[in-house]
C-alpha cells in the first residue's frame, strides 16, 4: 500500500486550519491569553479546549498500549468514519465495500460523500465471504468496512478472513470495534505494525458507558492519523467531553467490572430465552446484545412495546428476517424482561 496514492489530491494540497491553540498553547496561569478572541471572564469553560486532546490521549495511550501519535479522537466514531471518507474517497469516483447486515452509518456516510457503496453480504452464520469481497475490489475501491463484533449479529468475524483481506487489499481496511470489550478475542490494535492499511475505531459509548459525551477513538499508523488531523475541525472534542472521558479512563476498573456483569448477564439471558417458545434461535454473541430469531418480529416488537420494553426490530436486514435485537440490561432490568417474556409465552 502506498498511502499517497489513496489520499485525495485536494487533501494533499490543502493547508490545515491553524487555530490559536495550535500556534500557542501553554499553562494558562503563566500567560495572558489575548489571541483567540475568547471571553476573558473565567467560567472554567471560557477558553477553547485542547484541539488535540493531549491529556486524554496520554491516558488512552496508557490503557491501550499504543503511542499517542497513533490516536485521533472524534465527536463519536461517526465523525472519525466521516473524516476517513473525506480524506481518502474522491466523490463520484471512488467506491467502498460494506458487508451487510452491518452498521448502517457506513452506507449513510458513503451517500453523504457521494461515494459508491458495493455490498458483499455476509454468509450464513454472519461470516465474511472472502472470495466475493476480493473479487469485488476494483481500481476505485478505497475502503473496506468490517464490523467485528458485528452489529446486529453480535459475532466476531473470523480473524484469518480479516487478515486475508488486509494482506490482499491495497486500500484501507476499517475495523469497527465498538463492541470489542465484550468479546473473547483481543483488539486488532496489536496488528497495526503488521498492516499499514489498517484503521481501527472504538468508542466510549458501549463498554465505557458514556454514549452521551460523544467520544470516538481511532487507531492507525502515524501517517494516516496525520492526514485525518489535517482535515478535522479544530475543536471537535469539547472541554466537557474531554474532562469526562479522562475521568472514565482514570476509573477504568469500574467499567471492567461492569463488562464482566454484562457478559455474565448475556449468558443468563441466552439460557432464559431458550425456554421461550416463540424465540426460535439465539445467535452466538460476543457483544452486549443478543440477536434472536422469533416467530413474528413485528408482532412481538409491538407486544413488548405495550409492556414498555423497547428492543430493536431488525427483520428488514439481510439474514435477519423475523429477528429482534435485545440489549443486555442491568440484572434487575433483565429479570423484568424475562418475567414479561414468560407472560407473553403463556
Amino acid at each position: 500500500m502506498i498511502l499517497d496514492n489513496l489520499i485525495r489530491e485536494n487533501v494533499k494540497n490543502m493547508s490545515a486550519y491553524s487555530s490559536a491553540r495550535d500556534e500557542f498553547n501553554a499553562d494558562e496561569n503563566n500567560y495572558l491569553f489575548l489571541d483567540a478572541n475568547e471571553n476573558p471572564f473565567n467560567t472554567d469553560y471560557n477558553r477553547y479546549p485542547d484541539p488535540y486532546q493531549h491529556q486524554l490521549k496520554t491516558a488512552i495511550s496508557d490503557i491501550k498500549q499504543i503511542p499517542k501519535e497513533n490516536i485521533i479522537l472524534g465527536n463519536g466514531s461517526d465523525e472519525v468514519l466521516d473524516l476517513i471518507f473525506r480524506a481518502f474517497c474522491e466523490p463520484k469516483e471512488d467506491e467502498v465495500i460494506i458487508m451487510p447486515p452491518t452498521y448502517g452509518m457506513y452506507e449513510v456516510l458513503a451517500n453523504l460523500n457521494a461515494i459508491k457503496t458495493v455490498s458483499v453480504p455476509l454468509q450464513k452464520g454472519f461470516q465474511i465471504d472472502v472470495d466475493s469481497v476480493l473479487s469485488s475490489i476494483t481500481e476505485q475501491t478505497k475502503l473496506i468496512f468490517i464490523c467485528s463484533p458485528n452489529n446486529p449479529s453480535g459475532n466476531l468475524l473470523q480473524i484469518n478472513d480479516v487478515k486475508t483481506i488486509l494482506g490482499k487489499f491495497s486500500g484501507l481496511v476499517v475495523i469497527d470495534e465498538a463492541y470489542i470489550d465484550f468479546a473473547a478475542n483481543s483488539s486488532f490494535i496489536s496488528e497495526l505494525n503488521n498492516y499499514p492499511n489498517l484503521i481501527i475505531t472504538q468508542t466510549f459509548s458501549k463498554a465505557l458507558a458514556h454514549a452521551g459525551i460523544r467520544v470516538g477513538m481511532c487507531f492507525a499508523s502515524e501517517r494516516i492519523i496525520s492526514v485525518l488531523n489535517k482535515i478535522k475541525p479544530p475543536y471537535n472534542i469539547n472541554q466537557l467531553s474531554q474532562s469526562k472521558a479522562l475521568e472514565v479512563i482514570q476509573n477504568f476498573e469500574t467499567y471492567l467490572l461492569q463488562i464482566e456483569i454484562v457478559k455474565s448477564e448475556r449468558e443468563l439471558l441466552s439460557k432464559a430465552f431458550e425456554a421461550i417458545s416463540w424465540i426460535q434461535h439465539i445467535y452466538p454473541s460476543e457483544s452486549n446484545f443478543l440477536l434472536c430469531k422469533v416467530d413474528d418480529a413485528n408482532y412481538r416488537y409491538k407486544q413488548l412495546l405495550e409492556q414498555k420494553i423497547v428492543v430493536r426490530n431488525r427483520t428488514n436486514q439481510h439474514l435477519c428476517e423475523n429477528c429482534l435485537r435485545f440489549t443486555i440490561g442491568t440484572p434487575e432490568q433483565n429479570q423484568t424482561l424475562i418475567k414479561v417474556l414468560k407472560q407473553l409465552d403463556s
